[in-house]
């Protein structure tokens, strides 16, 4: 087979420590669902001439590439505030694969069977929540969001049992890598620290090579971390995603959204939305992510301090200042992300007062969170009513104040909008609508879904019924899967 498979698989030749050796558990009738030839290409991989028998063969890990060397991953994590010790319970890593580029992506099996870290589970997934992840992960590439990617789903051919019996199913999912906080977190709480220096040592030179020469190599990589998960979660309230798990464990050391499980997107404004069935709390809350980041952040900070400073006391208070210094991170990210979604060039001391008063007017009135910035672009998928508010209409006066005031051109100004704020989004009952055809082997909605999604800030002919929000007035609910 010519696919063009590179595999060098650095993570595997870490010690025991680090990963459990196992292959893919074997499945009966495994039927290829979709492959991501886009993703492919990118990757300089070639399926034209691979039937799809074979295909199937090798995305369910019945029939690994050569080159190939797949293991488990040991990490843990906070779970809602808890901390556990976890590991690849139902995935597998099958290798690392290098581009025509050089760049490295891990290649994993998501539910494919049973680990040393399984903890009483099956190891397997569904193929609904393995579609959802394929979906929301391909539009969060559209959005221009870091993300994990999904290269193949295939059905398994065997049921599962969660509450009801599912058809099984298992992902291909690609990631710059699989190491998380939780990673850190997994070998800190060894208190080996030739074992932890390993791990920093790697991780520097599979993302960060410009800080090899540092002086204090540590705290820069927690400097650069806290730069990098600002960017991500300011970009995920730029669109109004909700991860919905936002665990030690999901929070990857290159900066990308990983896990799509009771992920969702916000229709209605309202910074307390939570669409994951087990965040009772709301810890997860849209508005709670930045805070939860930070948090996280600190769980990372606390894994470093011994290579921060021999000094304890020293490496914690240099460690808990670079944390505190987050807060200024994310609001000065945040306010220029939202003068990007309303045109806004330059400073203005204004600026604050007028994003949040356009926030709390959303709030208030129930908007669509983004169609009102649809229609501050006049590009509005039908005419709302709710637009001819005084309110409104009072604080567009300001706002195109405040625009008049850009050194550069209305259309500069319009170009700057329609670069960050989206026409489409995955509007959850259309999520839904696809994965109950699919689930009845009908793929068309999916792949028009997706065909949208791919791009998102485009005007595109046939999307207004993918722009409206649901009107059934029911809550949405998302589930974990597991």
């Amino acid at each position: 087979m010519t696919i063009g498979w590179h595999f060098k698989n650095t993570y595997s030749e870490l010690s025991d420590t680090f990963r459990e050796e196992i292959r893919p558990v074997p499945v009966n009738n495994p039927e290829l669902v979709i492959l991501n030839e886009s993703l492919a290409s990118e990757l300089n991989l070639n399926f034209s001439d691979i039937d799809k028998d074979e295909l199937s063969k090798i995305f369910s890990g019945n029939r690994l590439p050569n080159g190939s060397n797949s293991i488990a991953q040991a990490y843990a994590g906070h779970q809602f505030g808890h901390f556990t010790m976890l590991g690849d319970g139902r995935a597998v890593l099958i290798g690392e694969h290098t581009t025509k580029l050089n760049k490295k992506f891990d290649i994993q099996f998501k539910g494919s069977g049973k680990t040393a870290f399984s903890r009483n589970g099956d190891g397997r997934a569904a193929l609904g929540p393995m579609l959802r992840e394929y979906i929301i992960s391909e539009a969060m590439n559209g959005l221009n969001i870091p993300t994990t990617r999904s290269l193949a789903v295939v059905k398994t051919g065997e049921n599962i049992q969660r509450e009801t019996t599912l058809q099984g199913a298992i992902l291909t999912r690609v990631a710059s890598s699989h190491i998380r906080v939780g990673t850190f977190q997994y070998i800190a709480a060894r208190q080996k620290k030739e074992e932890l220096k390993t791990l920093l040592d790697y991780t520097i030179n599979r993302h960060y090579p410009e800080i090899k020469s540092s002086n204090n190599q540590a705290l820069d990589l927690l400097n650069l971390l806290i730069n990098r998960q600002c960017n991500l979660v300011v970009n995920w309230m730029r669109v109004g995603f909700i991860h919905g798990v936002m665990n030690t464990d999901n929070m990857t050391i290159s900066g990308e959204t990983i896990d799509y499980g009771p992920c969702a997107f916000m229709d209605t404004y309202d910074p307390k939305t939570v669409f994951s069935s087990i965040d009772q709390m709301g810890r997860y809350a849209y508005c709670n992510q930045p805070v939860i980041t930070k948090w996280n952040l600190a769980r990372f900070a606390e894994c470093l301090v011994p290579l921060i400073d021999q000094d304890q006391d020293k490496a914690i208070k240099i460690a808990t200042e670079t944390i505190n210094s987050f807060e200024k991170r994310y609001e000065e990210k945040w306010m220029n992300m939202m003068r990007d979604k309303l045109g806004l060039f330059g400073l203005d001391k204004k600026d604050k007062f007028l994003i949040l008063d356009l926030l709390t007017w959303m709030h208030e009135k129930k908007a669509d969170y983004t169609n009102t910035f649809c229609h501050l672009m006049d590009l509005s998928p039908k005419k709302d009513k709710l637009f001819d508010d005084n309110d409104f209409i009072n604080w567009k006066k300001r706002w195109k104040e405040r625009s008049s005031k850009n050194n550069d051109s209305p259309k500069k100004s319009l170009e700057l909008m329609k670069n960050n704020n989206p026409l489409v989004i995955p509007r959850n009952y259309k999520v839904e609508e696809a994965l109950e055809a699919a689930e009845q082997n009908d793929l068309s909605p999916l792949k028009k879904l997706l065909e949208i999604l791919s791009k998102p800030y485009n005007e595109q002919k046939g999307i207004t019924d993918f722009q409206s929000p649901s009107t059934s007035g029911e809550k949405y609910q998302t589930f974990c899967g597991t």
